[in-house]
């Protein structure tokens, strides 16, 4: 019985032994391999390796994928011009000599990406303080970005290299500081308002304008109107009088008794007059007792 506890127990000690020996890289990673703090090797390719045992070796893992570092740092820059603006950026880099890495910048990539954020916001003070704000935002915006680059890579690759690549620098965003940026924005809206008040009082005045220049022609039309009106009236009230004037001069009998029926019908248009008059004295009905040589009458007073 204890020779089987202790073939189990010598079991047991191998397997641990093997499994401390025995370690796997993941194709997204290095393996770097320590002997006594030293490093002893570096594992680029992926698959399972061998080491001694702890603590005579240890191993640990570097990301060897593309990182990426945003900036976190919100402190405004000060352009050619003395203005403060604030840029947002980001870096694609990773990591390609480990040993050197390590060696030079830490042992993991958070110590990378606190160095490479030194790194790349100085540069990018310095080359901003060269260009305006115009060249920033939009003339010189590529130029700037490629020389920041430049001069990223001259840092870490330079006496000490850092072991890393450097793919890519752009910036997200460029904007002046709030206060700045409210400030403009108030110019923008006061300049806005102005040129909408002057659009306003432009196009009110033109209103008035046209609408003076229409009350003219309306009141000339209307004016012209009524004088052809009238005119043609005056003619029609001549043409009338020359052809009653012909008609009674044929007929004064007739135009007698004409003009008694007119009287009539001006006299008895309604239903509810009353009229008072003796007819057998009054000229006005001479007409109706057959004496149609009398002129007529002017219509008595209704009541």
């Amino acid at each position: 019985m204890n020779r089987i506890g202790f073939f189990a127990a010598t079991a047991l000690i191998i397997l641990a032994l093997l499994s401390s020996m025995l370690f796997v890289v993941d194709q997204r990673q290095f393996g770097v391999v320590y002997s006594l703090g030293q490093i002893k090797d570096v594992i680029t390719e992926p698959g399972l390796n061998f080491k001694l045992p702890p603590p005579f070796q240890n191993v640990s893992y570097i990301d060897k994928r593309l990182l990426t570092l945003d900036s976190s740092d919100t402190e405004p820059m000060l352009t050619a011009e003395k203005q403060r603006v604030v840029i947002d950026w980001y870096v694609r880099w990773r990591i390609s000599d480990p040993s050197q890495y390590i060696r030079n910048v830490g042992l993991d990539e958070a110590a990378g990406a606190n160095q490479l954020n030194r790194v790349v916001r100085n540069a990018f003070q310095e080359e901003i303080n060269r260009r305006t704000v115009r060249e920033l935002l939009s003339t010189k915006r590529e130029q700037l970005m490629a020389d920041v680059k430049r001069e990223v890579l001259e840092v870490v690759k330079g006496s000490k290299p850092w072991g890393v690549d450097v793919i890519d620098v752009r910036i997200t965003r460029a904007d002046y500081v709030e206060a700045i940026t409210e400030s403009v924005y108030r110019r923008m809206e006061a300049e806005r308002k102005r040129v909408a008040n002057e659009l306003r009082s432009t196009g009110a005045a033109e209103g008035e304008k046209i609408r003076a220049d229409a009350d003219r022609q309306r009141e000339i039309t209307i004016a012209n109107a009524y004088r052809d009106a009238q005119k043609i009236k005056g003619d029609g009230d001549a043409q009338a009088a020359s052809i009653y004037g012909e008609s009674f001069g044929r007929d004064a009998q007739f135009a007698k008794f004409y003009r008694s029926l007119e009287a009539y019908r001006a006299t008895f248009n309604k239903k509810g007059d009353v009229m008072v008059v003796d007819p057998s004295g009054s000229e006005f009905f001479s007409a109706f007792r057959g004496g149609g040589a009398a002129a007529p009458a002017p219509a008595p007073a209704r009541k």
